[in-house]
């Protein structure tokens, strides 16, 4: 007896691995990106009101008064919202209900590692196309990305902003995707879980652009400091939704009940209150806080637009001699590439303490400036 092959799409990924390893060894984990931050109390007072409230099954699309909020905030009707348990469900469903054998699922390289895999379950082959790494950081070649598209590729999946590269589109790139996207009569997924981390002038959306054929993942966990929630949606096509909520019961069936109620109340009460002001601050000053350590040490970093990881070089370190020696606990780069990935290239969760990422570059640099 043997399972099936297609477990091997299964295999525990090297995040739990370097935080179960982190804490073991009491080392400052940058790796997996679960915040420091407590959520906003606004939320947690949400979810305490919501209990015994909403304690049953909520339908598969989502509780009315989540998608309700999610409308607002989209500028959409609620037909147009599907709730998930997390951004990560999201994308499996999707994958699920747009390709299937036979056809290409086009992805941005460095990719976050749920998307492969979930295009190998669906029956489909992933078309990488790799972003350019120049001195200022990460670019995206649509020359490139065009070439790469051919009869068989059915979906075009883009995360923006992006992880782990921090990279945020500019309107005249989205503008092009939107574009390739008619000429070749693809779908649109935008993976846009960390849509209000940004650190310039707010991005547009991809669906502002093609919203036809473009379907929005998000998720509260991201924008409300509180990872373990799991809730995430899908915006998308009205015409398509019924069919996404009828998959997604086969999956989760529906996210916790109280948690959909809480975020609901809570999403209203961030924009009311500021808090995607206050995170992004926060996040501004830890990203340069990271950023000069890295620097000071001589080491190229790349400052990210958005999100909270930015990528850096370590030239003839990895991950595992790291968090021995370091006690300091980073992703290295071949987690989010196929193959080749660039020498020396490691993801920086700076979503920790101050406190935290100081005691982080204090143990890195004892390292990499002691001598051989």
């Amino acid at each position: 007896m043997r399972l099936h092959p297609r477990t091997q799409a299964a295999r525990e990924s090297i995040f739990p691995k370097m935080s179960q390893l982190a804490a073991r060894l009491q080392a400052v984990n940058l790796g997996q990106g679960f915040p420091s931050n407590p959520p906003p109390a606004f939320l947690l007072e949400a979810v305490r009101k919501a209990l015994g409230r909403y304690d049953q099954y909520a339908p598969p699309a989502g509780l009315p008064v989540l998608r309700e909020a999610l409308a607002e905030e989209f500028g959409v009707e609620p037909e147009h919202v599907v709730v998930t348990s997390g951004a990560t469900e999201a994308i499996h469903v999707l994958l699920q209900s747009l390709v299937g054998p036979g056809d290409e699922v086009v992805v941005l390289e460095p990719f976050f590692d749920v998307y492969l895999p979930d295009a190998f379950l669906a029956g489909a082959e992933a078309r990488l196309v790799r972003l350019e790494l120049g001195e200022k950081g990460f670019r995206l070649d649509l020359f490139a990305l065009e070439k790469a598209i051919t009869p068989r590729t059915r979906l075009l999946l883009v995360n923006a902003p992006m992880n782990p590269t921090g990279l945020v589109f500019r309107e005249e790139e989205l503008r092009a995707l939107a574009t390739l996207a008619q000429r070749h009569d693809l779908f649109l997924v935008s993976d846009e879980v960390y849509d209000e981390l940004y650190f310039g002038q707010r991005p547009r959306r991809l669906r502002e652009f093609a919203p036809e054929r473009t379907f929005t993942v998000g998720s509260a966990g991201k924008r409300l400091e509180a990872t373990g929630y799991r809730v995430g949606w899908i915006v998308g096509p009205k015409e398509f939704m019924p069919a996404l909520a009828g998959m997604r019961q086969w999956t989760s069936f529906s996210a916790p009940s109280p948690l959909q109620a809480g975020v609901a109340e809570a999403l209203r009460l961030a924009r009311k209150e500021g808090f995607y002001e206050a995170l992004r601050q926060g996040y501004r000053k830890r990203r340069d806080l990271l950023l000069s350590g890295l620097r000071s040490m001589g080491l190229k970093a790349y400052e990210p637009e958005g999100t909270y990881f930015l990528m850096a070089e370590l030239p003839g370190f990895d991950a595992f001699q790291l968090v021995e020696a370091a006690r300091v606990a980073l992703i290295p780069a071949s987690a989010f590439y196929r193959e080749d990935p660039p020498p020396g290239l490691f993801r920086f969760a700076f979503c920790k303490s101050e406190e935290e990422i100081s005691l982080a570059l204090d143990r890195l640099a004892a390292v990499v400036n002691s001598p051989a």
